[in-house]
Protein backbone atom coordinates (compact mmCIF):
# COMPACT_ATOMS: atom_id res chain seq x y z
CA UNK A 1 0.00 0.00 0.00
CA UNK A 2 1.63 3.79 -1.18
CA UNK A 3 2.08 5.65 2.31
CA UNK A 4 0.41 8.81 0.34
CA UNK A 5 -2.47 6.94 0.42
CA UNK A 6 -3.35 6.41 4.48
CA UNK A 7 -2.24 10.06 4.87
CA UNK A 8 -4.79 10.65 2.60
CA UNK A 9 -7.41 8.62 4.16
CA UNK A 10 -7.10 9.70 7.78
CA UNK A 11 -6.27 13.55 6.30
CA UNK A 12 -9.91 12.31 5.04
CA UNK A 13 -11.19 11.59 8.34
CA UNK A 14 -9.74 14.79 9.55
CA UNK A 15 -11.91 17.19 7.67
CA UNK A 16 -14.96 14.83 8.63
CA UNK A 17 -14.06 15.36 12.37
CA UNK A 18 -13.83 19.28 11.76
CA UNK A 19 -17.35 19.30 10.16
CA UNK A 20 -19.16 18.07 12.84
CA UNK A 21 -19.61 18.03 16.79
CA UNK A 22 -21.88 15.59 17.15
CA UNK A 23 -20.26 13.33 19.88
CA UNK A 24 -22.10 10.11 18.41
CA UNK A 25 -20.32 10.80 14.75
CA UNK A 26 -17.35 11.47 16.48
CA UNK A 27 -17.10 8.17 18.56
CA UNK A 28 -17.70 6.19 15.35
CA UNK A 29 -15.34 8.10 13.24
CA UNK A 30 -13.19 7.39 16.05
CA UNK A 31 -13.69 3.57 15.77
CA UNK A 32 -13.87 3.80 12.21
CA UNK A 33 -10.18 4.95 12.18
CA UNK A 34 -9.55 2.62 15.25
CA UNK A 35 -11.15 -0.76 13.58
CA UNK A 36 -8.33 -0.27 10.77
CA UNK A 37 -5.22 0.74 12.59
CA UNK A 38 -5.98 -2.80 14.75
CA UNK A 39 -5.99 -4.57 11.75
CA UNK A 40 -3.00 -2.92 9.18
CA UNK A 41 -0.96 -2.09 11.99
CA UNK A 42 2.52 -3.42 10.96
CA UNK A 43 5.37 -4.37 14.26
CA UNK A 44 7.28 -1.61 13.36
CA UNK A 45 8.52 1.08 15.86
CA UNK A 46 6.93 3.57 13.97
CA UNK A 47 3.66 1.89 14.78
CA UNK A 48 3.44 1.42 18.00
CA UNK A 49 2.76 5.71 18.68
CA UNK A 50 -1.15 5.00 18.39
CA UNK A 51 -1.71 4.36 21.58
CA UNK A 52 0.13 7.41 22.52
CA UNK A 53 -1.57 9.42 20.17
CA UNK A 54 -4.94 7.81 21.72
CA UNK A 55 -3.44 8.77 25.08
CA UNK A 56 -2.75 12.44 24.02
CA UNK A 57 -6.24 12.63 22.79
CA UNK A 58 -8.15 11.61 26.14
CA UNK A 59 -5.53 13.98 28.36
CA UNK A 60 -7.07 16.88 25.83
CA UNK A 61 -10.45 16.08 26.19
CA UNK A 62 -10.04 16.06 30.01
CA UNK A 63 -7.76 18.93 30.22
CA UNK A 64 -10.79 20.71 28.14
CA UNK A 65 -13.15 19.88 30.29
CA UNK A 66 -10.80 20.78 32.91
CA UNK A 67 -10.75 24.54 32.13
CA UNK A 68 -14.59 24.45 32.24
CA UNK A 69 -14.91 23.72 35.72
CA UNK A 70 -12.11 25.93 36.90
CA UNK A 71 -12.27 28.89 34.50
CA UNK A 72 -16.11 28.58 33.92
CA UNK A 73 -17.56 28.99 30.06
CA UNK A 74 -19.42 31.59 28.26
CA UNK A 75 -22.07 29.04 27.76
CA UNK A 76 -25.48 30.05 30.04
CA UNK A 77 -27.32 27.01 31.50
CA UNK A 78 -29.87 26.16 33.89
CA UNK A 79 -28.49 23.08 35.18
CA UNK A 80 -26.15 23.32 37.71
CA UNK A 81 -24.10 20.22 38.62
CA UNK A 82 -22.01 21.87 41.25
CA UNK A 83 -21.09 25.06 42.77
CA UNK A 84 -17.24 25.66 43.24
CA UNK A 85 -16.20 28.17 45.88
CA UNK A 86 -15.45 31.51 43.81
CA UNK A 87 -12.12 33.33 43.70
CA UNK A 88 -12.32 37.32 43.75
CA UNK A 89 -10.62 38.85 41.13
CA UNK A 90 -9.48 42.54 40.63
CA UNK A 91 -11.56 45.04 37.95
CA UNK A 92 -9.06 44.74 35.38
CA UNK A 93 -9.77 40.89 35.30
CA UNK A 94 -13.31 41.39 33.91
CA UNK A 95 -14.89 38.39 31.97
CA UNK A 96 -12.49 35.71 33.91
CA UNK A 97 -13.43 33.85 36.74
CA UNK A 98 -12.02 30.93 39.11
CA UNK A 99 -15.00 28.81 40.66
CA UNK A 100 -18.40 29.59 40.79
CA UNK A 101 -21.46 27.24 38.95
CA UNK A 102 -21.08 24.82 36.91
CA UNK A 103 -23.62 23.89 34.50
CA UNK A 104 -24.10 20.76 32.36
CA UNK A 105 -24.93 22.73 29.09
CA UNK A 106 -21.19 24.56 29.75
CA UNK A 107 -19.49 20.84 30.34
CA UNK A 108 -21.72 19.04 27.12
CA UNK A 109 -20.64 22.21 24.85
CA UNK A 110 -16.85 21.88 26.21
CA UNK A 111 -16.91 18.00 25.69
CA UNK A 112 -18.31 18.55 22.23
CA UNK A 113 -15.36 20.62 21.31
CA UNK A 114 -12.80 18.31 22.79
CA UNK A 115 -14.13 15.46 21.26
CA UNK A 116 -13.29 17.04 17.88
CA UNK A 117 -9.65 18.03 18.78
CA UNK A 118 -9.28 14.31 20.35
CA UNK A 119 -11.16 12.57 17.05
CA UNK A 120 -8.48 14.84 14.99
CA UNK A 121 -5.22 13.41 16.91
CA UNK A 122 -6.95 10.05 16.53
CA UNK A 123 -6.86 10.38 13.07
CA UNK A 124 -2.89 11.98 12.75
CA UNK A 125 -1.72 9.23 15.07
CA UNK A 126 -3.86 6.32 12.60
CA UNK A 127 -1.56 7.84 9.73
CA UNK A 128 1.51 7.59 12.08
CA UNK A 129 0.92 3.94 12.60
CA UNK A 130 -0.17 2.61 9.01
CA UNK A 131 2.43 4.73 7.18
CA UNK A 132 6.03 4.26 6.61
CA UNK A 133 7.92 7.37 6.84
CA UNK A 134 10.66 6.06 4.89
CA UNK A 135 8.62 5.09 1.96
CA UNK A 136 6.63 8.39 2.15
CA UNK A 137 9.76 10.30 1.71
CA UNK A 138 11.31 8.11 -1.22
CA UNK A 139 7.68 8.50 -2.92
CA UNK A 140 7.68 12.65 -2.80
CA UNK A 141 8.80 14.67 -5.84
CA UNK A 142 12.19 15.77 -6.24
CA UNK A 143 11.37 19.58 -5.32
CA UNK A 144 9.68 19.00 -1.99
CA UNK A 145 12.94 16.45 -1.16
CA UNK A 146 14.73 18.92 1.28
CA UNK A 147 11.36 19.28 2.71
CA UNK A 148 10.11 15.67 3.14
CA UNK A 149 13.02 14.98 4.80
CA UNK A 150 13.08 17.95 7.75
CA UNK A 151 8.82 16.42 7.87
CA UNK A 152 9.80 12.60 8.31
CA UNK A 153 12.44 13.48 10.71
CA UNK A 154 9.59 15.28 12.90
CA UNK A 155 7.32 12.64 12.29
CA UNK A 156 9.55 9.96 12.96
CA UNK A 157 10.78 11.91 16.42
CA UNK A 158 7.50 10.75 18.46
CA UNK A 159 7.33 6.84 17.22
CA UNK A 160 11.68 6.62 18.37
CA UNK A 161 10.53 8.64 21.13
CA UNK A 162 7.94 6.19 22.44
CA UNK A 163 9.91 2.73 21.36
CA UNK A 164 13.13 4.08 23.34
CA UNK A 165 11.01 4.71 26.53
CA UNK A 166 9.00 1.41 26.27
CA UNK A 167 13.03 -0.91 25.74
CA UNK A 168 14.49 1.29 28.38
CA UNK A 169 11.31 0.77 30.80
CA UNK A 170 11.71 -3.13 29.98
CA UNK A 171 14.97 -3.02 30.87
CA UNK A 172 15.17 -1.04 33.92
CA UNK A 173 12.02 -4.04 35.03
CA UNK A 174 14.39 -6.97 34.32
CA UNK A 175 17.02 -5.40 36.71
CA UNK A 176 14.73 -4.39 39.44
CA UNK A 177 14.73 -0.71 39.28
CA UNK A 178 11.75 1.70 39.56
CA UNK A 179 10.50 2.51 35.99
CA UNK A 180 7.85 5.16 37.17
CA UNK A 181 7.12 7.96 39.10
CA UNK A 182 9.41 11.30 39.42
CA UNK A 183 12.61 9.06 39.91
CA UNK A 184 12.13 6.69 37.01
CA UNK A 185 11.20 9.45 34.70
CA UNK A 186 14.43 11.14 35.69
CA UNK A 187 16.71 7.99 34.93
CA UNK A 188 14.97 7.37 31.67
CA UNK A 189 14.92 10.51 30.85
CA UNK A 190 18.94 10.80 30.45
CA UNK A 191 19.53 7.91 27.79
CA UNK A 192 16.35 8.90 25.94
CA UNK A 193 18.24 12.15 25.02
CA UNK A 194 21.63 10.30 24.49
CA UNK A 195 19.62 7.82 22.29
CA UNK A 196 17.92 10.71 20.04
CA UNK A 197 21.38 12.83 20.05
CA UNK A 198 22.68 9.65 18.26
CA UNK A 199 20.09 9.15 15.85
CA UNK A 200 20.29 12.61 14.64
CA UNK A 201 24.56 12.41 14.22
CA UNK A 202 24.01 8.96 12.08
CA UNK A 203 20.83 10.91 10.49
CA UNK A 204 23.46 14.10 9.08
CA UNK A 205 25.96 10.91 8.35
CA UNK A 206 24.34 9.54 6.31
CA UNK A 207 22.54 12.50 4.49
CA UNK A 208 26.39 13.41 4.71
CA UNK A 209 26.92 10.06 2.90
CA UNK A 210 24.28 10.29 0.09
CA UNK A 211 25.24 13.78 -1.02
CA UNK A 212 22.31 15.34 0.62
CA UNK A 213 21.72 18.92 -0.86
CA UNK A 214 23.70 18.31 -4.02
CA UNK A 215 21.66 20.07 -6.80
CA UNK A 216 22.01 20.16 -10.68
CA UNK A 217 22.84 23.13 -13.10
CA UNK A 218 19.76 23.72 -14.56
CA UNK A 219 19.22 26.99 -16.85
CA UNK A 220 18.26 30.38 -15.36
CA UNK A 221 14.87 30.58 -17.76
CA UNK A 222 13.87 27.55 -16.17
CA UNK A 223 14.83 28.53 -12.18
CA UNK A 224 12.40 31.65 -13.10
CA UNK A 225 9.69 29.60 -14.71
CA UNK A 226 9.74 27.51 -11.44
CA UNK A 227 9.97 30.22 -9.07
CA UNK A 228 6.67 31.90 -11.16
CA UNK A 229 4.25 29.04 -11.18
CA UNK A 230 5.14 27.84 -7.95
CA UNK A 231 4.05 31.21 -6.09
CA UNK A 232 1.83 31.97 -8.78
CA UNK A 233 0.09 28.61 -8.03
CA UNK A 234 0.10 28.69 -4.39
CA UNK A 235 -1.59 32.43 -4.57
CA UNK A 236 -4.04 30.62 -6.55
CA UNK A 237 -4.67 27.61 -4.68
CA UNK A 238 -4.96 30.71 -1.49
CA UNK A 239 -7.52 32.94 -3.29
CA UNK A 240 -9.76 29.65 -4.75
CA UNK A 241 -10.38 28.49 -1.41
CA UNK A 242 -11.17 31.82 -0.26
CA UNK A 243 -13.67 32.18 -2.96
CA UNK A 244 -15.26 28.83 -2.12
CA UNK A 245 -15.49 29.48 1.69
CA UNK A 246 -17.32 32.70 1.00
CA UNK A 247 -20.93 33.49 -0.41
CA UNK A 248 -19.25 36.75 -2.84
CA UNK A 249 -16.39 34.53 -4.08
CA UNK A 250 -18.64 31.06 -5.07
CA UNK A 251 -18.55 32.19 -8.63
CA UNK A 252 -14.62 32.68 -9.46
CA UNK A 253 -13.59 30.40 -6.79
CA UNK A 254 -13.29 26.66 -8.32
CA UNK A 255 -11.65 28.60 -11.28
CA UNK A 256 -9.17 30.09 -9.38
CA UNK A 257 -8.40 26.98 -7.10
CA UNK A 258 -7.98 24.66 -9.99
CA UNK A 259 -5.57 26.77 -12.36
CA UNK A 260 -3.57 27.26 -9.19
CA UNK A 261 -3.26 23.39 -8.51
CA UNK A 262 -2.12 23.48 -11.91
CA UNK A 263 -0.09 26.29 -12.03
CA UNK A 264 1.73 24.53 -8.58
CA UNK A 265 2.18 21.01 -9.91
CA UNK A 266 3.86 22.55 -12.97
CA UNK A 267 6.10 24.14 -11.00
CA UNK A 268 7.14 21.32 -8.95
CA UNK A 269 7.69 19.31 -11.68
CA UNK A 270 9.91 21.81 -13.36
CA UNK A 271 11.54 22.28 -9.02
CA UNK A 272 12.51 18.31 -9.71
CA UNK A 273 15.24 19.30 -12.50
CA UNK A 274 17.44 20.51 -9.37
CA UNK A 275 17.54 17.50 -7.24
CA UNK A 276 18.62 14.66 -9.51
CA UNK A 277 17.74 11.60 -7.60
CA UNK A 278 16.89 7.67 -8.89
CA UNK A 279 14.32 5.24 -7.30
CA UNK A 280 14.89 2.06 -5.90
CA UNK A 281 11.58 0.00 -6.13
CA UNK A 282 9.34 3.01 -6.26
CA UNK A 283 5.61 2.98 -4.65
CA UNK A 284 3.21 1.87 -7.36
CA UNK A 285 -0.20 4.05 -6.45
CA UNK A 286 -2.47 0.94 -7.60
CA UNK A 287 -6.32 0.15 -7.11
CA UNK A 288 -6.28 0.00 -3.74
CA UNK A 289 -4.43 2.98 -2.98
CA UNK A 290 -6.83 4.52 -4.95
CA UNK A 291 -9.75 3.06 -2.68
CA UNK A 292 -8.08 4.09 0.49
CA UNK A 293 -7.56 7.42 -0.54
CA UNK A 294 -11.25 7.86 -2.08
CA UNK A 295 -12.70 6.19 0.93
CA UNK A 296 -11.58 9.21 3.15
CA UNK A 297 -12.17 11.27 0.26
CA UNK A 298 -15.80 10.56 0.21
CA UNK A 299 -16.44 10.60 4.31
CA UNK A 300 -14.95 14.07 3.94
CA UNK A 301 -17.48 15.26 1.12
CA UNK A 302 -20.22 14.03 2.86
CA UNK A 303 -19.98 15.14 6.08
CA UNK A 304 -19.69 18.61 4.63
CA UNK A 305 -22.74 18.01 1.86
CA UNK A 306 -24.53 16.84 5.63
CA UNK A 307 -23.16 19.92 7.95
CA UNK A 308 -25.04 22.31 5.09
CA UNK A 309 -27.93 20.05 4.55
CA UNK A 310 -28.54 18.79 8.03
CA UNK A 311 -27.00 21.40 10.49
CA UNK A 312 -28.75 20.72 13.72
CA UNK A 313 -27.79 16.91 12.82
CA UNK A 314 -24.33 17.56 13.30
CA UNK A 315 -24.12 20.48 15.31
CA UNK A 316 -26.27 19.41 18.43
CA UNK A 317 -27.32 22.54 20.69
CA UNK A 318 -27.04 22.83 24.61
CA UNK A 319 -29.22 25.46 25.33
CA UNK A 320 -31.49 23.99 25.45
CA UNK A 321 -30.30 20.90 26.65
CA UNK A 322 -31.29 18.15 24.53
CA UNK A 323 -29.67 14.99 23.80
CA UNK A 324 -27.88 14.22 20.67
CA UNK A 325 -29.00 12.04 17.98
CA UNK A 326 -27.45 9.89 15.02
CA UNK A 327 -28.25 10.99 11.91
CA UNK A 328 -28.55 7.88 9.56
CA UNK A 329 -26.89 9.15 6.67
CA UNK A 330 -23.90 10.52 7.98
CA UNK A 331 -23.68 7.55 10.32
CA UNK A 332 -23.25 5.32 6.85
CA UNK A 333 -20.89 7.59 5.42
CA UNK A 334 -18.53 7.74 8.25
CA UNK A 335 -18.54 3.52 8.20
CA UNK A 336 -17.04 3.87 4.61
CA UNK A 337 -14.11 4.72 6.16
CA UNK A 338 -13.56 1.33 7.37
CA UNK A 339 -13.38 0.07 3.78
CA UNK A 340 -9.76 -0.49 3.93
CA UNK A 341 -9.97 -2.70 6.70
CA UNK A 342 -11.35 -5.20 4.32
CA UNK A 343 -9.91 -4.28 1.01
CA UNK A 344 -6.45 -3.41 1.25
CA UNK A 345 -4.10 -7.11 2.01
CA UNK A 346 -2.58 -7.42 5.42
CA UNK A 347 0.99 -7.62 5.59
CA UNK A 348 2.94 -10.79 6.24
CA UNK A 349 3.72 -10.99 9.78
Amino acid sequence: MHPGAWWLWSLGLGTAATRTTNPLLLALLIAAAGYVVATHRSAAPWARSYTAFARLAAAVLLIRLAFTVVLGSPIPGTHVLLTLPEVPLPHWAQGIRLGGEVTAEALLFSGYNGLQLAALLICVGAANALASPARLLKSLPGALYEVGVAVVVALTFAPHLIADVQRLRAARRLRGRPDRGIRGLLQVGLPVLEGALERSVALAAAMDARGYGRTAAVPARVRRTTTALTLGGLLGVCAGTYGLLTAEGGTYGLPVLGAGVVAALAGLRLGGRRTPRTRYRPEPWGVHAWLVAGSGAAVAALLALASVRDPQALHPGVVPLVAPTLPLWPAAAVLLATLPAFIVPKEPS
